[in-house]
Order: C-alpha cells, then sequence, then structure tokens
C-alpha cells in the first residue's frame, strides 16, 4: 500500500503482507504528522491496484516456483497469528521452489487464492484464518462486503504461461472472490473513466459556447453528454490472462 498526502508521496507501508494483516488505518496514523507548514493535519488519499485474478495468480505461481516465501509474514488478525492448524503449510522444506502448477493449485491451504479480497477484507469478522468459524458460502459473502490514472508493467510472467482452457477455469474457481471483486473494478473504472470524459466534452462546448463558438442544437448534445453509456458497445470479454490497463489502452 502507498500513503499520499497533497504535499508528499511515498512508501509509507511497503510491505505488502504487513498491511494486509494489519490494515491501511493501522499504517498511517504511525506517519508522523509532519508538514512543511507545520500543520499537524493530514489527508491521505488511498489507492488500490487490482490485477486480474488468472493473470496475478499465475503469476504469484512463478514467484512461488523460483523460491519466494512468505515466512517472514506473521498474517496478523485479531491481534494473533494463526495456528499451524488454522494455515497448515503447503509444503515442506525450506521453500516450494519447483512446484508444479497442479501443485500449486491443489494445496486448499494456499493463499494465493482469493489474495486480492483477503488483503482488503477484515478477516476478524470471519474469524481470521479460522475456516470452521462461519460457513463457506456466509465467509465470502462478508469477506465482499467491504465492496461499497494507475500505472503497471505491460509485460508480466503470467503472460508467458501457455495454460489450457480447464487450468484456466480451476484458477477461476480458486479465486471466485477475487474475480467478483475484479469485475466489480472494472465496471465501476469504466463507468467513472465514461462519466468524466462527458463532464470533460460538456466543459469544452460550454466554453466554446461562451466564446461564441457553440453551433445550435447544444440542448441536444448536452442531453446525450448527461447520459451515461453513450460511448458504443461494450467490448469482449477480457482474456484469461490480459491485465485490465492493457484492455484499456487498447479501447481508448
Amino acid at each position: 500500500m502507498w500513503g499520499c498526502s497533497v504535499l508528499e508521496t511515498g512508501g509509507l507501508c511497503r510491505g505488502v503482507q504487513v498491511c494486509a494483516a494489519v490494515s491501511a488505518s493501522a499504517c498511517s496514523p504511525s506517519v508522523p504528522p509532519h508538514t512543511p507548514g507545520g500543520s499537524a493535519s493530514r489527508k491521505f488519499y488511498y489507492i488500490t491496484l487490482l490485477r486480474d485474478p488468472v493473470s496475478r495468480y499465475l503469476s504469484e505461481w512463478r514467484h512461488v516456483q523460483r523460491g519466494a516465501t512468505w515466512k517472514t509474514s506473521l498474517h496478523m488478525c485479531d491481534g494473533r497469528t494463526p495456528t499451524p492448524e488454522e494455515l497448515p503449510s503447503c509444503y515442506e522444506g525450506t521453500d516450494w521452489s519447483g512446484c508444479t502448477l497442479q501443485q500449486f493449485m491443489d494445496c486448499p491451504y494456499n493463499l494465493a487464492n482469493n489474495r486480492q479480497v483477503r488483503m482488503l477484507a477484515d478477516l476478524s469478522l470471519v474469524g481470521c484464518y479460522n475456516m470452521s468459524f462461519v460457513p463457506e458460502k456466509k465467509r465470502a459473502q462478508i469477506l465482499l462486503e467491504f465492496i461499497r490514472p494507475f500505472m503497471q508493467y505491460n509485460s508480466t510472467r503470467a503472460a508467458g504461461v501457455d495454460v489450457d482452457n480447464d487450468t484456466i477455469l480451476r484458477i477461476e474457481e480458486l479465486n471466485e472472490l477475487d474475480v467478483q471483486l475484479y469485475d466489480y473494478a472494472k465496471d465501476l473504472f469504466q463507468q467513472r473513466y465514461q462519466y468524466k470524459r462527458q463532464l470533460d466534452r460538456r466543459e469544452q462546448r460550454l466554453m466554446l459556447r461562451s466564446q461564441g463558438g457553440g453551433g445550435g442544437g447544444f440542448g441536444q448534445r448536452r442531453a446525450r453528454l448527461d447520459t451515461p453509456g453513450e460511448e458504443g458497445p461494450e467490448e469482449g470479454a477480457r482474456l484469461p490472462t490480459e491485465d485490465y490497463m492493457n484492455h484499456i489502452i487498447n479501447k481508448w
């Protein structure tokens, strides 16, 4: 997570896993409220970057396959770390290097599953990592209740992974909550983008009109601009390993 103020930007809480455990509200207040003007008040802007769930999952698998682990992550939740029974390890030894994609998917305790939702939701509401605290369907519902221009690398390791359709469907099944979150965010992003685009066009027309450059029929054009969703038919569904930013770049 990155914390940004009007005057400064920087990695206030650089450890992604750590932020997932303590939440954004726990990260930000620990930063001294210093500003060049000496004021103690500070406004924070929170930006969430989401990635296509299948692409993200494949990328993490490649990362783990090369020997990466989360051993230093405490996975703190509700004031404690999970017990070995609540969060068993997916592998024996020092790391999981060399694991196949099938082995990666077969581990029911793999934290790669629905990682984006888990990092954004309040796990204490569902008993943290205790899967028997609430039924699975209810757990998924509670975890998704928090759903009420950005930069990205266009070349990813996941793009180089060739997987068949059955494997893609299995990964989507393992990351069902992340898929719902990602689709919701895509829809919201497009709505806000189109709305801002319409506002910009409207302001341009008003400015031209005030300068005497507006032609007739302005009222009709304005009515069309005030109506969302007039930018043409929606393009085809995303490719399983396609990152959304690429989709936006190609569309506009």
